[in-house]
């Protein structure tokens, strides 16, 4: 079978779904690699590079689609192949039903269960990693002050305070990187078992006066709560924000609208300088005033709402996405060929078009289509 790398289209990205030290894993798996001239180049991976690693380079971006199987960072193209990418089922569910509609077999790797065998594979985890560090950096350039404490012959700096809303992956990268630079840094999160993770990294956990028992839900993630929970949670938590010199906010829920955690009367609060960098800003933000992928001012306080944090540092997305997609690839592909073991959760979970229907059942109650029989495992594709 043949695996193509094709230059991604949405603008702005400049990741590579699977880099050259990865081709030769491939290969010795049995699959040949094909990859589209200049694909890797925005993330600093020459084609050169990628032949040099045993890639065949497309004569053309059709002669790349051709292949049996292709992988993109964000899965577009629709043919009849089998594509593997990030998709965003569970938000955009009539996104999915389109592409079924041209025969298409997807991979949604959102979808990737959250057990100790499919981490390798877990593309969320990995790219959020990179997105709580860069929200830091974006924070320290827009802040008029510098994060640590520092004693001069001018007289003494004190450190930034920084509050981290939501310890997920993103969140704990965000303290971590944080505290490396020396801020003081607290975080609160609606899931009481994320205090030891806080503390571990250096970071005070922020307790609110809450009934949190039901707050955690299925792969970890945040429970939906209802609106007199919020209400509650935004008023004591507003104190905390105004506080703060810098909030990076990164409570998401998936499928859903993100949690509104800082209205308006907590941004008033802050000081003129302050920064909010809110990483829940495509699906609507943590903050009020956010604004996806824009910078905007109010009062002196910055709130920035970006979507792709890990777009800007590519070369380490890249290579990161391309291991998990190098795992997921040699769970799916035996010795070069295809075993759709459909008892596989791994394979079960992301396998969400096929045959030109959406087979996902979490996708299909959405789209409000009747079940499907359950699917027998086999070798190859129909």
């Amino acid at each position: 079978m043949k695996v193509a790398i094709v230059k991604e289209t949405f603008p702005g990205e400049r990741r590579v779904a699977l880099v050259p030290a990865d081709v030769a894993k491939l290969v010795k798996n049995g699959l040949s690699v094909i990859v589209e001239s200049g694909a890797g180049t925005a993330a600093g991976f020459l084609d050169s590079v990628y032949q040099q690693k045993g890639a065949e380079l497309a004569a053309n971006r059709e002669a790349a689609l051709a292949a049996d199987i292709v992988v993109q960072i964000r899965a577009s193209h629709r043919g009849k192949q089998i594509v593997i990418g990030m998709c965003d089922p569970l938000g955009e569910p009539q996104a999915v039903a389109d592409f079924a509609a041209s025969g298409a077999t997807l991979f949604a790797l959102e979808l990737i269960p959250r057990t100790t065998r499919a981490q390798a594979m877990d593309v969320l985890s990995s790219m959020a990693t990179l997105a709580g560090y860069r929200a830091v950096l974006l924070a320290g350039v827009e802040l008029p002050k510098i994060f640590p404490l520092m004693m001069t012959a001018a007289g003494t700096l004190t450190a930034a305070k920084v509050l981290i809303i939501g310890a997920g992956v993103a969140g704990l990268s965000a303290i971590a990187t944080a505290k490396r630079l020396g801020a003081v840094v607290r975080a609160y999160d609606v899931r009481p078992a994320c205090r030891e993770q806080v503390e571990s990294l250096g970071a005070k956990f922020v307790e609110l006066a809450l009934e949190t028992s039901k707050a955690e839900g299925a792969g970890g993630y945040a429970q939906v709560q209802d609106e007199a929970f919020y209400q509650r949670q935004r008023e004591l938590l507003g104190n905390v924000v105004g506080e703060s010199d810098v909030v990076i906010t990164t409570a998401a829920i998936p499928g859903k609208q993100s949690p509104l955690l800082i209205p308006t009367e907590a941004v008033a609060k802050m000081q003129p300088g302050s920064v909010i960098v809110d990483l829940a800003a495509e699906r609507g933000g943590n903050c009020a005033l956010t604004k996806a992928d824009q910078r905007f001012v109010t009062s002196g306080v910055t709130i920035l709402g970006p979507t792709n944090l890990p777009a800007e540092v590519p070369y380490h997305a890249s290579q990161m996405f391309s291991a998990n997609v190098t795992s997921f690839l040699l769970n799916l592909v035996k010795k070069g060929e295809l075993a759709m073991n459909m008892e596989d959760p791994i394979i079960r979970d992301t396998l969400v078009a096929r045959g030109g229907e959406v087979v996902n059942p979490r996708l299909r109650e959405l789209l409000g289509l009747a079940k499907l029989p359950e699917p027998a495992s086999e070798t190859t594709p129909k």
